[in-house]
This record gives structure tokens, sequence and C-alpha cells, in this order.
């Protein structure tokens, strides 16, 4: 049945024999030492059953394989295993995760990738010119995509670090307006997601390289699973402190707003203090009243001036002094 692949090549002895064409239908027989590795991208239902029917693939692994959105997981299917990888894409400033879906045999290995930018041509450039390493078969191959996975988390997290640290270091001078606010929230949002997709990557890992009872998992391969465990952690770690740097950027802003509302208040009662004093003076000399000892005096008014001159000069000094003006 026609294939539609990205890639597909046969090996032997970790040795590439040829590739498979588009429209070539997978041979049934597999010498020792042979394998198949197949890559697909988005596909559809009626397009992965052929594959499905030639590999023996589990139904309930085809349909997680076909839909988008899954979570990391390792499915264990007769001889046969299951893994759901997490990938990341920088789109919109925000990290947008896909997923790839890896089924592992003894004679096989095929990759469906969901959401993913980031092919797999460069692994397998990498493991054609290292054919020993190839040579171990499918689960070395397994090992080779996680890795690749997971080295890809690293420049969106630079790249994500890079602009909350710029946000960070512009706060202490300017407040961020609404939308600066709402585009950090929803890039702490995908960081906290994404840190999760991590935690569960790093399950993946753990159970790859810590049970003994996994089919298609050689010995001999399975402490290659534990430098992928070794590289989500750190990422997760990272990933940890982005979090924080979100947080802590939020709350420093919060509180610099505050300082400069309570500058402004601070100020302004200043100022109503300064005004009371003429106000009052003035307001005590404007009464109707036909008897004040000051209407008879010939200094009354200059004395009048210099007690709100004064008074003002006084208060201000007090203020400015306390540091609120």
């Amino acid at each position: 049945m026609p294939m539609p692949i990205m890639a597909a090549r046969v090996y032997h002895d970790g040795k590439l024999v040829r590739d498979i064409g588009p429209d070539e239908e997978l041979p049934d027989d597999c010498a020792e030492g042979d394998f198949f590795w197949l890559g697909l991208f988005e596909p559809s239902a009626g397009e992965l059953e052929g594959i499905a029917k030639r590999f023996g693939l589990h139904p309930l692994a085809v349909e997680d394989a076909t839909k988008a959105k899954q979570l990391p997981k390792v499915e264990v299917y007769g001889d046969q295993l299951f893994i759901i990888a997490s990938t990341g894409n920088l789109g919109g400033g925000t990290i947008q995760s896909g997923e790839t879906a890896i089924f592992v045999g003894r004679h096989f290995i095929v990759t469906v990738r969901h959401g993913s930018a980031r092919t797999h041509s460069d692994v397998r450039a990498r493991l054609e010119t290292l054919p020993a390493k190839l040579a171990h078969g499918p689960d070395y191959v397994l090992y080779a995509i996680l890795d690749f996975i997971v080295d890809g988390y690293f420049p969106l997290i630079d790249a994500i670090e890079d602009r909350m640290l710029m946000v960070e270091d512009s706060v202490m001078d300017t407040p961020l307006d609404a939308a600066a606010i709402r585009l950090l929230y929803a890039q702490r949002h995908e960081v906290i997601r994404f840190q999760r997709l991590a935690g569960l990557m790093k399950d993946v890992a753990g159970r790859l390289a810590g049970e003994d009872d996994l089919p298609c998992i050689d010995p001999a391969v399975r402490p290659f699973f534990r430098d992928v465990w070794d590289h989500v952690q750190r990422a997760e770690f990272r990933l940890t402190g982005l979090r924080d740097v979100a947080a802590s950027v939020i709350e420093t802003n919060g509180m610099l707003e505050q300082q400069r509302q309570g500058v402004i208040t601070r100020q302004l009662a200043a100022w109503a203090a300064i005004l009371a004093v003429p106000t009052a003076i003035a307001g005590i000399y404007g009464m109707n009243f036909d008897f004040m000892p000051e209407l008879d005096w010939r200094l009354g008014y200059p004395f009048a001036l210099t007690l709100i001159f004064g008074g003002s000069a006084l208060v201000f000094w007090r203020f400015k002094s306390i540091g609120w003006l």
C-alpha cells in the first residue's frame, strides 16, 4: 500500500541499504540486523492504516498517534513500545508545544510528528555517519530522537529567558503597561504548562532508563536514556527559574507602581497642607465682622501677607525635609 511518509529507509547492521520510495510497498520479510526507519508528518487515520497493518501496530496507539494534543507517556503493547514525546516551538513570544508519536519494534521505528517544525533529517544524517551506533537498532534511534527533541527545548528557554530579563531590567525605570502585563502573564502560563510537559518527559526518560522489562530496549542502550533524563531535568530546572522570574517581574512592577502612587499621594497631601495655611488665613480675613483688631491697624495687610507666606514656607520646608516634596 502507498505510504504518505516524509522519509523511509532500510538499514542493515547500522548501514543504509536504500530509501523506500513514496509509492513503494514495504517488504514483508526482514533479515536479522535489518530495521526500517519511517518518518511521517501529521498523517490522517487512513494514511496511517496501511503502515499500522504492516507492522501490527495496536489500534489504541494508532488512535493516539493520529490525534494531536497528547501528553508524554510510554505504553507497552505486546512486544512493541509506543512513546509520546512533547516538542516545542517559539511563536508569538510564547512556547507552543507539539508532540511526536514513536512506534518501536525489534525491526522498525515509526515517528509521527504533530505541530513540530523540526524534522529528524539532521538526526538521521548524523546517525548514518555512526554505523556502530546505528547498529544497535531502533532503540538507539529512539534515544537519538528523544535527545534531539529535548535539546530543542533549550533555544526556546534561552529566547524566553532573554525577553524576561529585558523586561525585568526595564521595569525598574518604566512601569509595564496593560499590554506588556498581559503578554508576561501569557508567557508565564506557557512556561508553567511546558514545565508540566517537561516533568512528564522526565518520567518517560526515567522509565526507558530504569525499567528492565520494557520490550525493544537492549541493556546496552538503556544507559543512554539516563542522559535524556538529565537533559530534561536541566530544562525543567530552567523553566522553574523562568516561572519565578515572571512572577518576580509582575510582583516588582506592582510594588513599584504602589510606590509611585504613594509618592504622588504624599505630594498631593503636602501641597494640600501648604495651601491650607493661606486658605485659613484668607478665610478669617474674609469674614464680614465689624470689629476686628487688624482692620484699624496700618500694618494689618502686610502682616497678613507675611503670615500667609511665612506659614506656607514653614510648612513647605517641613514637608521638603521629610522627603514628601
